[in-house]
C-alpha cells in the first residue's frame, strides 16, 4: 500500500525565518529558547527595533550592540540580500532609523572586510525623506568620527541630489540642526563628481543655485536669493510682512503652500494662536500624518465643520493611506486622543485601510494575542502606544477577515474576547486587558479545538511550562502554527521554518502576505516579503 504518493499529497512549504529545532538557551521568562540563523534574527529585530530605544528585557545600547552584530555579519556573508532587504524596511516595513544604522553599519563592515562594491548604493537606497541625509552622517560621526568613508559620502550626496527641493530644503534644511544644509552639501559635494549615473545630475538649474545659496546663507545671510527660486523668493516676501498683516494672508491657504510654509512653522510666522482660521488655511497643504496628529488639536480650535469633513475624507482615503506607510496603531493612538467622535469612522476606515493585506482566511482560525506586562512597553519613546494595543490590532482585523475565528487573550491567564460579525474593529479593540504572565503554552493547550490554524502575536519571551516544550507543541504537526513577532528578541518560544511552523514579524501588515502563500503551497518555499 502506498504511503507517501497518494492523491492530495503536497510539498510541505517552508518560511525564510528560520531556527533550530532543539533549543539551546531560554527566554527572558525562562522557556526553553530557539535560536535563529543570523539574517533571520536581523529580520525579526530590523522590522520592530526603535534604535537608541529600550524594550522591555533589553537596555537600548544592548539591542543597538545586538543589531550592529547582525548586520556586521550578514553585509559581509550575503550583501545581496541585504541590498534587497534594506530598502523593503525603509520603504514597505516603513521602518525609519533602522534602515539607515543598517546600511552605514553595512558599509563599515564591508569595508573592513576589504569589500568595495555596492556600499554607495547601500546607502544611497535607505534615504528617502529629506531630513535623513543629515541623520546619517550625524550617526556616522558621532559613532566613528569626522573620516566619513567615500561611499558614504557619495551614498548621501546621490540622495541629496534626489531630495534637494526648495520645500525640502525650508522644511528640514534648518541651520539649527547640528548638521544643517549646508554641511550636507559640503561634505557630500553632490553633483560635482563623476563615475555612475546619478553623479553630477542635478535636477535643474535653480537645483544647482539651491545648493549655492545653501552653502553661503550660514556666512551671509543677507545673501541674495536667485531668481530660480520661486518658493524661497516668496517665503523671504512673507517673512517680511509686518506681524500685524500676516493673518491677512490666511485668506489665501494657496500663498502659504506655494511659499513653503508649514503647519509647525505658522504658529511662529503668525506669532499668534493656532486658531480655526489658521488651521483652515494650512490644513490643505498638510500630509495625512500631520492630519492624524491634530486631530485633537482641530476640535480645540473649533475648525468648521466643512474643514473637518475635507480631513475626514483624506483620512479615509484608502489610496492616501496605502501611500503614507502609517503604521495602524497610528490611528488607533488617533482615535484614543481626539475627543471628538466625528474622526471615529474616518479613524476606522484609516484602520482598516492599512490593514489591507491581512487576509480572508477560510476554514477555523485559533488567534491568541498576548496581553503579558512585557508587551506593555512602548512601541518607541515618541509613540502613545504600547506592543500589546499593536497586537490587540493585528489579532482583531485578523479574527475579524476569517472565515471562522476565535479570538482569546492571553497571559497568566486565558480569556476568549467576543467579535461579532461585522462590528468595528475599533469597538473589538476596547475589550482587552493587561494578563500578567507569558503562559502561552497554556493558552494555545487550553483554546485549541481542531482549528484548522493557529495565530499567535506575542513578543515570545514564554513562561517556561510543563506542558510540551513549547507552545506549538501543543498543537498537531499537520496544523499550522503562525507566530507573530513585535520585539524581535534573540530567542524564540518554538522552532520555525519548516515542519507547519513560521514566524513572522513587524508592527506593519505587510507580514500577512505570507500566510496564504504558504497555505497555497505555491512552491515548497515562501520566499522574504520583498520576494512575494
Amino acid at each position: 500500500m502506498a504511503k507517501f504518493n497518494v492523491r492530495g499529497a503536497r510539498a510541505a512549504a517552508s518560511s525564510p525565518v528560520a531556527s533550530e529545532r532543539i533549543p539551546t538557551g531560554r527566554t527572558h521568562e525562562g522557556a526553553p529558547g530557539h535560536a535563529r540563523d543570523a539574517k533571520s534574527e536581523l529580520f525579526l529585530l530590523a522590522v520592530s527595533n526603535m534604535v537608541g530605544e529600550d524594550s522591555f528585557y533589553e537596555k537600548s545600547g544592548d539591542r543597538d550592540d545586538r543589531f550592529r552584530a547582525l548586520v556586521h555579519k550578514v553585509a559581509v556573508e550575503d550583501v545581496e540580500w541585504l541590498a534587497a532587504f534594506l530598502p523593503w524596511l525603509r520603504a514597505e516595513a516603513g521602518m525609519r532609523s533602522a534602515p539607515v544604522v543598517a546600511a552605514l553599519e553595512a558599509v563599515r563592515a564591508r569595508l573592513g572586510a576589504g569589500l568595495h562594491g555596492g556600499n554607495r548604493q547601500l546607502v544611497a537606497s535607505v534615504l528617502r525623506r529629506a531630513d535623513e541625509p543629515g541623520e546619517a552622517l550625524a550617526y556616522w560621526m558621532s559613532a566613528y568620527g569626522r573620516a566619513i568613508p567615500k561611499p558614504v559620502k557619495r551614498g548621501v550626496g546621490d540622495a541629496v541630489l534626489r531630495l534637494g527641493t526648495e520645500f525640502n530644503y525650508v522644511k528640514w534644511g534648518s541651520e539649527g540642526k547640528g548638521i544643517g544644509f549646508a554641511d550636507i552639501l559640503n561634505i557630500t559635494h553632490p553633483g560635482d563628481r563623476k563615475g555612475s549615473a546619478q553623479a553630477g545630475r542635478f535636477q535643474g538649474p535653480w537645483q544647482h543655485d539651491l545648493f549655492g545659496y545653501a552653502v553661503k546663507r550660514p556666512y551671509r545671510p543677507d545673501a541674495p536669493i536667485p531668481a530660480s527660486l520661486e518658493t524661497l523668493t516668496r517665503r523671504d516676501a512673507l517673512l517680511s510682512m509686518p506681524v500685524g498683516e500676516r493673518r491677512r494672508v490666511l485668506e489665501d491657504p494657496e500663498t502659504l503652500r506655494r511659499a513653503g510654509i508649514t503647519w509647525e512653522a505658522l504658529a511662529g510666522w503668525l506669532q499668534g494662536p493656532m486658531d480655526a482660521a489658521a488651521w483652515t488655511a494650512i490644513i490643505p497643504s498638510m500630509g495625512v500624518f500631520a492630519l492624524v496628529r491634530n486631530l485633537r488639536n482641530f476640535d480645540q480650535a473649533g475648525v468648521p465643520d466643512e474643514v473637518a469633513r475635507r480631513v475626514a475624507e483624506r483620512i479615509a482615503d484608502p489610496e492616501v493611506i496605502r501611500r503614507s506607510k502609517m503604521f495602524p496603531f497610528r490611528f488607533l493612538a488617533a482615535y484614543n486622543a481626539a475627543p471628538s467622535l466625528r474622526w471615529a469612522w474616518p479613524l476606522e476606515q484609516a484602520l482598516n485601510h492599512s490593514l489591507a493585506n491581512v487576509p480572508a482566511l477560510g476554514g477555523r482560525t485559533l488567534v491568541l494575542v498576548d496581553r503579558s506586562g512585557s508587551m506593555f512597553g512602548r512601541v518607541s519613546q515618541r509613540s502613545g502606544l504600547d506592543r500589546a494595543d499593536a497586537a490587540a490590532v493585528f489579532g482583531t482585523a485578523l479574527a475579524l477577515r476569517a472565515g471562522a475565528a476565535d479570538l482569546v487573550e492571553f497571559g497568566t491567564g486565558h480569556r476568549p474576547v467576543e467579535v461579532r460579525r461585522g462590528e468595528s474593529l475599533l469597538a473589538v479593540l476596547q475589550r482587552f486587558h493587561s494578563m500578567g504572565g507569558t503562559n502561552t503554552a497554556e493558552a494555545v493547550r487550553a483554546n485549541y479545538r481542531g482549528h484548522d490554524r493557529v495565530v499567535i502575536v506575542t513578543d515570545e519571551q514564554a513562561w517556561g511550562g510543563v506542558r510540551g516544550a513549547h507552545p506549538a507543541g501543543q498543537v498537531p504537526e499537520s496544523v499550522p502554527v503562525y507566530t507573530w513577532n513585535l520585539a524581535g528578541y534573540r530567542y524564540g518560544h518554538g522552532p520555525s521554518g519548516t515542519g507547519n511552523r513560521h514566524t513572522f514579524g513587524g508592527l506593519s501588515d505587510a507580514a500577512f502576505r505570507l500566510v496564504p502563500l504558504i497555505e497555497a503551497r505555491r512552491t515548497a518555499a515562501a520566499g522574504w516579503p520583498w520576494q512575494n
